[in-house]
Parts: structure tokens; C-alpha cells; sequence
């Protein structure tokens, strides 16, 4: 059997896999989450060859999931994962539907079996149903999809995908048949900016501006589509000509934190600040930009807030009472308002609200640990240290991630998937160079922190704060006479030096501020402090939601 010869005036030519990158770079990728397979080989080779972006391979398709997900969370732009089709690519789904449901750019690289293998009538390993099951199945978690089976049309799909993927925020899947990644290949059409009309921005702008100016206590929500599509600092800038007092939603904690903007904190209804609360419910010009209506958002409100009274830009429409403008993208909306208010700041129509008390006093005391102290212990080590971003799980840490003073935040807060944590801090630590501090429970550890194993071989040094009380403990808050939230204690720290880290455990308040000094002063390998926390201990905020969740899910009397 001979074997394949390059013949040098073929590789002379870009292959589809070198467009593919230089396409994905132009478009803010910066690196590749991959985990190969028989399926995707070819195109992993040409990735490899071309070294047109770093290829980064973890231990699990969710783990590379979440990490190309946090990447582009932190930095902006696409982020990329790979896999090979069936096994691989199905292993993704779940981390796809969350980038789907929380807006972010991911783009899914999926091998494929070749257009002979196909017509061979034989059923093909890794396959389900059909050869399309797994493109049906991505067809519901994405907004564009292509099939990359013929050099010709290639460049033009490619530019269509990427494109959308920019354009609305939104997941796309590309899939790639194992006999094309080498294949000759035109370049890919430059990016397409999403156009509008101007008219109609301009004409929403003025009645935006004539509303807010008729009201008596405006405010300025901001959500996600803020870092989505690059405003944070157009956004401040306009919350400072406006003099409008600036709240972000729960999945918008960690907006405008280093803007200077007047943050007046995070909404949470009933699980926070009542005042805050209370200006937020009863605005009567509430400008919401970004915004996803969403109950971990809004539901706990104590006085349902009424949108239609409500300012919402979202999804590439404004709405105003019944008023709607449709086409016009936050962008549109954002630069018309900068365009039309004076630069010199207005004066506030109502006094802003009181800044949030964070907690930072950490008494060096043998004192059993609560959530809140180690809120406290990350306020003080910012403090000392200068601001770390936070990539947080869900659960009880993500809670606990609302009383840390301001500072960038990645977490799956909407869709609340188990898992992202650590991967996610590996992916932000490797698109940004910023090294995170990462907030997991035991349970969400126990699913991808093992990730963390790959951590050495790219330099990354992540803190990791686990919150280790043996149980699903945000579950067992809702239905607390069972026992399958039960975890049994695992001992974490021990387990950090076979993964290439160090670990402590802590179970005192000053046990705990001796590990972060020294976890802040070790760099080169990560470092893992396994939390011990009683069963039942929880943050004053998880207390409050749980307990607002409980009484607003309660039926109404009857009568």
C-alpha cells in the first residue's frame, strides 16, 4: 500500500482548514478548544500545521465546551470548540444550549464521515438515527449552521456562519466531512457589519429620551447583550451624560465594573438590597438595555415589575409600551442616544441610591466559615492585590459572588448549568492572560474539575475556591427531607497535587485569608483551597432568594 504524497504545488494553495482560522481570527478568535477524534483527525493535523491558533485540549467535550465559552465571555469575540461527530460532538450539546440561551458567539467545529463513506450503506460508528441526527439535534441550539463539503461554496458559508454567530450573539455549527480539511480553498469574504437604518434609530432615540426626561426616578438596567456586543464603554459614558443611576441584572453582575460608571449595584428583588429593590420595581422610566426577561432575573421581584411601562432593548428590537422598533441592534440604539445628549453630565433627576456595602471585615479568628466570610476574604485580597475576575459556578457560590465588590464575572446565571466553573476559568485565564479566581461547589467540582489537570501544560494558574459542605446543598434548600442531595465529603485539596497543583484545606476564617495570601503568591501552578463548610450554612442572599422563590411559588388562597 503506497503511501498519500503532498504534492508541493497543492500545499502551496490555503487548504479549507488554514480560511477556516484566518477567517475565525479575523473575527476575534484567538484560540482552539479541541478534543480530537477518529472523525476529526484530518482537520486537528491541519490545525496543528498551520498554527494559525493555539490548540488547547482538555479531558472532556464539556470541559472544552465551557472553556472556548468563557474565553469569549472574557475577551469578546468567537469562541471555538472541536470535537469529532457523534461521540464527541453530542458530548457538547448542553454546553451549547447555555451559550445558545445566554448569547454567546460559539462556534462548534464538528468532523464529519466523508461523502463515500455516507454512500457506503453501511450504519457508520458514532452514528444515531441518521448520518443527520446529530446536524438536526444543533439545529435547535444554534442560529446558523454549514456543511463544508465543497471547496467552492466553502468560503462563502464560512463568512455566512461567522458572521451570524457576531451578528446575533448566538452559537453556530460547522461541520467539516474528514476528507476536506486539506483540500485547496479561496479565502473567506471579510466580516459583514450588521446594517440598520438610521431613520429609525434616530426616531427611537428621540422618543426614548423624551421619555426618560418626563420622568420623575429613571433608571439603567444592563444585562448581557452589553459585553456581547462591546458597549460597556459607550454604555457608561452614557449613564454618566444621562446621570442616570446604573444597576445590572443577576446575569449582568460584573458589567461596567471598571468604567467608572455610577453603579448603583445588582437587582435582585427580594433577595437584595430592599431599597435598591423598591427604586428599581417602581421606576417609572426603567431603561433596560440587553436585558434577557428571565425569571432568575426578574422573578423574585416583590412588586412584579410591569415591562410594558418598561424601556427594553433586546434581541434587535426596542420596545415601548406598545410601541416597537424592530431591526434596530443595541449598537444602533446606543450610538443614536450618544449622539443626541451633551457630552457635559446632566443633573440627576433623583437622588442615586445608596452605593452597596460590600463585606470585607475577615476577623483572623478561629470562627467556623460562612459563605459571606469568603466574600469578605476575596474583597480583601482585591484590596491589597488589585481586582481578579471571577468564574463562578451555580450554586451557593454564584450567590455568594453578588457580595463581592465589582469586578468582571463570568457564570452561567440564566441557564444555571452545573459545571462551568472551572473549565470556564481555564478559558478566560487562556484568551486573556488575567489570572481568575474560580468559585465552585463540590458537586459542580466533581463534574469538570478535573479539568484542571490540564491546567500546567498551558500555563494557567487559576485560585480555585471550592465550597465543599458534601451535598447539592442550593438543592436540598427546596426539598430538604431528602437524601440523594447527599455527596459524602470528598477530600479535594489532597487530590490537587496529582492533577500538577497545590491545595489546602481550610476550615476557619483565618485559616482561609493565610491560604489566599499564599495561593495569591504562587504562581505557575494552580492553586485549590477545599472550603469545609457545614451542611445547611448558606449566604444571606441564597437565604433570601430561596425564601422569596418558596413564598412566590406558593398558590394563591382560594376563594
Amino acid at each position: 500500500m503506497s503511501l498519500p504524497i503532498d504534492r508541493p504545488q497543492e500545499r502551496a494553495l490555503p487548504t479549507l482548514t488554514s480560511c477556516l482560522l484566518h477567517a475565525l481570527r479575523e473575527r476575534g478568535a484567538t484560540e482552539l478548544f479541541g478534543i480530537p477524534g477518529d472523525f476529526a483527525l484530518p482537520f486537528f493535523r491541519e490545525v496543528e500545521r498551520c498554527g494559525l491558533l493555539p490548540l488547547i485540549t482538555l479531558s472532556h467535550e464539556p470541559g472544552v465546551g465551557f472553556a472556548a465559552d468563557g474565553a469569549s465571555r472574557a475577551r469578546g469575540g468567537l469562541g471555538v470548540v472541536a470535537a469529532t461527530y457523534g461521540a464527541g460532538a453530542i458530548n457538547l450539546v448542553n454546553t451549547v444550549a447555555s451559550a445558545y440561551a445566554e448569547r454567546v458567539p460559539l462556534v462548534v467545529l464538528s468532523g464529519a464521515p466523508a461523502a463515500h463513506e455516507a454512500r457506503s450503506g453501511l450504519l457508520l460508528h458514532h452514528q444515531v438515527k441518521s448520518l443527520d441526527s446529530q446536524w438536526r439535534l444543533f439545529e435547535e441550539v444554534t442560529c446558523a449552521r454549514a456543511r463544508l463539503d465543497d471547496p467552492q461554496t466553502a468560503p462563502a458559508e464560512i463568512a455566512r456562519v461567522l458572521d451570524a454567530a457576531l451578528q446575533q450573539s448566538r452559537p453556530v455549527y460547522i461541520e467539516i466531512p474528514r476528507d476536506m480539511p486539506a483540500r485547496p480553498c479561496a479565502s473567506v469574504p471579510a466580516p459583514q457589519a450588521k446594517t440598520w437604518d438610521p431613520d429609525r434609530a434616530a426616531a427611537c432615540a428621540d422618543e426614548l429620551l423624551a421619555r426618560l426626561r418626563a420622568a420623575q426616578d429613571p433608571m439603567l438596567v444592563v444585562c448581557v447583550e452589553v459585553r456581547r456586543f462591546n458597549l460597556e464603554a459607550k454604555v457608561a459614558e452614557l449613564a454618566r451624560r444621562l446621570a442616570l443611576p446604573v444597576v445590572t441584572t443577576f446575569m449582568g453582575r460584573g458589567l461596567l465594573a471598571d468604567s467608572g460608571a455610577p453603579l448603583a449595584g445588582t437587582y435582585l428583588g427580594l433577595a437584595g438590597d430592599p431599597e435598591l429593590s423598591a427604586r428599581v420595581e417602581n421606576s417609572d422610566a426603567l431603561l433596560l438595555l440587553g436585558a434577557i426577561v428571565s425569571d432568575t432575573n426578574f422573578a423574585v421581584s416583590a412588586q412584579r415589575i410591569d415591562f410594558r411601562h418598561a424601556i427594553h432593548a433586546y434581541d434587535d428590537a426596542v420596545h415601548m409600551g406598545h410601541a416597537v422598533y424592530p431591526d434596530l441592534p443595541l449598537a444602533a440604539l446606543v450610538d443614536a442616544l450618544l449622539a443626541r445628549v451633551p457630552v457635559q453630565a446632566q443633573t440627576p433627576v433623583a437622588p442615586p441610591p445608596a452605593p452597596p456595602a460590600y463585606p470585607s471585615e475577615l476577623p483572623l479568628d478561629d470562627g467556623a466559615l460562612q459563605p459571606r466570610d469568603i466574600a469578605a476574604a476575596i474583597n480583601r485580597l482585591m484590596r491589597q492585590h488589585g481586582p481578579m475576575p471571577l468564574a463562578c459556578d451555580v450554586g451557593d457560590c454564584l450567590f455568594t459572588a453578588m457580595d463581592v465588590e465589582p469586578t468582571g464575572l463570568i457564570a452561567p446565571g440564566y441557564y444555571a448549568t452545573m459545571g462551568y466553573g472551572v473549565p470556564a476559568g481555564l478559558g478566560l485565564q487562556a484568551a486573556t492572560g488575567q489570572r481568575p479566581i474560580i468559585l465552585v461547589g463540590d458537586g459542580a467540582f466533581q463534574m469538570t474539575g478535573w479539568e484542571l489537570g490540564n491546567a500546567h501544560r498551558y500555563g494557567l494558574d487559576p485560585i480555585v475556591l471550592v465550597f465543599n459542605n458534601a451535598s447539592w446543598e442550593m438543592l436540598r434548600t427546596f426539598m430538604p427531607e431528602v437524601k440523594f442531595n447527599d455527596l459524602g465529603q470528598w477530600d479535594f485539596a489532597h487530590m490537587a497535587a496529582g492533577m500538577g497543583g497545590e491545595g489546602q484545606v481550610v476550615h476557619t476564617r483565618a485559616e482561609l485569608a493565610a491560604a489566599l495570601a499564599q495561593a495569591q503568591a504562587t504562581r505557575g501552578r494552580f492553586q485549590l483551597i477545599d472550603i469545609r463548610l457545614a451542611p445547611g450554612v448558606l449566604s444571606p442572599t441564597l437565604q433570601r432568594f430561596v425564601a422569596a422563590v418558596k413564598r412566590l411559588s406558593m398558590p394563591s388562597p382560594s376563594h
